[in-house]
């Protein structure tokens, strides 16, 4: 038997109704690198267009996509599909499945600002996780496409790990 060992995070796939706004809100509010300007991909016998086909079925037609890197190396792929719909409840979080990515910036409330002066929201106070032990705060936004964005001041396994501080 193999050993498992930890895999590295390669990246997330969002889906957002305008590609072109959100490389400015992700570029302009998070930083993150464009490694691939947005594109039109058609459903076609081309290498990609058959990829797509495998992952979405026949007839999906065509889709924009661009590619984008955070500074930690894991990539971002937004895609805008050509017959996209925004869910009337975006934040269905009792539901399986992915319903939020986090970054982390230690100034968590210049962050918030940049988000909801670029159109996002913020969906809660910034909380303390552990008040009077250590200085580690979080909040969940939104993207001006609705999705749910977590931020994080201290890195994941400081976070939660004991004595980390």
């Amino acid at each position: 038997m193999a050993n498992t060992y930890p895999r590295s995070f390669s990246h997330i796939g969002l889906s957002v109704p305008d590609v072109q706004k959100a490389v400015a809100f992700y570029t302009e509010v998070l930083g993150w690198y464009v490694i691939m300007e947005p594109s039109e991909i058609r459903e076609d016998d081309s290498p990609i267009g058959q990829m797509c086909t495998d992952v979405f079925g026949r007839g999906w037609g065509k889709l924009k996509i661009a590619h984008l890197a955070t500074s930690d190396k894991v990539g971002i792929e937004i895609f805008e599909f050509s017959a996209n719909e925004t869910p009337e409840n975006n934040f269905e979080f009792w539901k399986t499945g992915i319903f939020h990515f986090c970054v982390q910036d230690p100034d968590i409330e210049g962050l918030v600002e940049k988000v909801v002066a670029h159109g996002g929201k913020q969906r809660m106070p910034i909380r303390e996780y552990y008040p009077n032990e250590k200085p580690y705060k979080m909040v969940y936004c939104e993207d001006p496409f609705g999705n749910v964005l977590e931020i994080y001041t201290h890195s994941y396994e400081l976070t939660y790990s004991q004595g980390a501080y």
